[in-house]
């Protein structure tokens, strides 16, 4: 979702951001709207990437393209889309909106939802399948459960995740705990790892949640968990930020969100591109929802999510509708004491784009209902500091395109936590999109050392960025 040119367009460190939706004129932005309502009310249900059990196999559309069916999607470039309300109105046809260029995007559709966007007068230029994909055996196995392809066996199933976890809280018992927190649609457990100083007890501090694998494949998401649960504890002690850190924050990882998903997006032993859940819709042969479209705060307000089940966006049939969307929200709800809430900040990780996102994405404006000027500010400088360590461009969410029932629009519209997406390396599908290899993670992970220290270290007053700090920090405890 990283934009080319120009440079200017977001809102980097670099400069301040001119918003490209706001210069649309206001014809021409209604004009690719109204194109794209009647388009994707066609896929409503249509059998695509949530079918279960459609064969992968080729045909011919009126393009002329030899384009894979609806057994797996794929990823595409769309030339045309230069603004914030057309790629809205791109998104609108239920595709996933991978990458953003100046001019043009990469997208992530099935076959029908490759002849909407077609319809909306875009040229569809088909990308490389996934580096992994192929080297399976593929479904006709006799049901014979794969693992990540050759190039990818350093990333964690779900069983080695759990075992890795197991083994540091054994190590660590003192800083660090974990507990279940619910259970996936398919049963799969749901952890939320709880580490600092005095880790048995829930002491007066403040709170730091972090959040992973929303979306099945991106599995580089899951490392970044198990990187800060091995740096935090085997640091503490000898690394004078971290153990600053621990001995006053009580940091909350959930490492794992989307376990089932990320199951079946390597199950034949070759990547499948799978995004959603693993939860069944009603009335359809489609399966499963965006997770993170899914979240009751501004659910499916604003053209910013699909209501297809067939859709790679689809919001489900109501918020919170997905198990998992509604285990992290009662644990997050679990942590008002006091009627407070202890979590002040958090960071959910995806891939790709190398990007560092805030709230709102439900709408163009930088300020709404909600989000006072100097929430925006405190969260855009915070935001742009991360950004400068890592090395990725700071934005507010929206400046991509419109999203609604996001994680990140939830915790800060419900939650008043400061809430930001990082989404993680590569910067484009030509460096490995979702699948990066296996040799990248260490260096990627640790990537995010210093953002993530920067935002724990502001996380007991987030308005300090602006120097604000008296007017809303001063009385408040921790």
């Amino acid at each position: 979702m990283r934009p080319r040119t120009p440079p200017s367009r977001r809102t980097p460190f670099r400069t301040i951001p001119w918003k490209p939706g706001r210069r649309t004129p206001v014809l021409a932005a209604l004009l690719s709207l109204a194109l794209a309502a009647p388009v994707a009310a066609q896929a409503q249900d249509s059998p695509g990437a949530g079918h279960r059990s459609s064969p992968d196999r080729q045909r011919t559309v009126a393009s002329g393209h030899a384009v894979r069916d609806e057994g797996r999607p794929r990823q595409y470039e769309v030339t045309g889309p230069a603004t914030a309300r057309q790629r809205s109105a791109l998104a609108s046809t239920g595709v996933a909106v991978d990458e953003v260029h100046g001019r043009s995007v990469v997208i992530t559709a099935d076959t029908a939802q490759a002849e909407l966007v077609r319809r909306l007068g875009y040229r569809l230029k088909p990308l490389p399948a996934p580096p992994g994909s192929g080297t399976g055996a593929g479904p006709g196995t006799g049901g014979r459960i794969k693992d990540f392809p050759p190039g990818y066996t350093k990333y964690h199933n779900y069983a080695e995740t759990m075992a890795e976890i197991n083994t540091l809280v054994a190590r660590y018992p003192s800083l660090l705990s974990k507990q279940v927190i619910g259970k996936s649609y398919e049963g799969r457990d749901i952890l939320a790892l709880k580490l600092s100083k005095n880790v048995a007890q829930d002491e007066n501090e403040p709170e730091v949640l972090f959040t992973a694998h929303q979306h099945a494949r991106e599995h580089l998401t899951v490392e970044m968990s198990l990187y800060l649960l091995n740096e935090l504890t085997s640091k503490y002690g000898s690394d004078s930020r971290i153990t600053k850190m621990l001995d006053s924050r009580e940091v909350w990882i959930i490492p794992d969100v989307n376990p089932d998903g990320g199951a079946y997006d390597i199950a034949t032993g070759s990547f499948r591109s799978w995004r959603k859940n693993r939860q069944p819709n009603a009335g359809s042969s489609n399966v499963g929802t965006d997770l993170n479209r899914n979240w009751d705060f501004k659910w499916g307000c604003c053209g910013g999510s699909s209501g297809s089940t067939g859709s790679e966006t689809y919001r489900g049939p109501a918020p919170a509708s997905a198990p998992e969307v509604k285990v992290v929200s009662d644990f997050v709800r679990g942590r008002i004491i006091g009627g407070r809430q202890q979590i002040k900040t958090a960071i959910d990780f995806h891939t790709y784009s190398e990007l560092v996102l805030w709230p709102y994405g439900y709408t163009y404006s930088d300020t709404a209902p909600g989000m006072t000027q100097d929430d925006r500010d405190a969260f855009a400088t915070v935001g742009r500091k991360m950004a400068a360590s890592n090395g990725y461009t700071p934005e507010q969410s929206s400046d991509l395109y419109i999203t609604d029932g996001s994680i990140d629009d939830w915790l800060w519209g419900n939650q008043k936590i400061f809430a930001y997406t990082f989404e993680m390396f590569p910067a484009s599908a030509s460096q490995g999109g979702f699948y990066p290899r296996d040799t990248v993670i260490a260096r990627e992970t640790a990537r995010n050392r210093d953002a993530v220290l920067q935002l724990l270290e502001n996380s007991d007053c987030m308005y300090r960025s602006i120097g604000k700090e008296n007017q809303y920090c001063k009385s408040k405890a921790g």
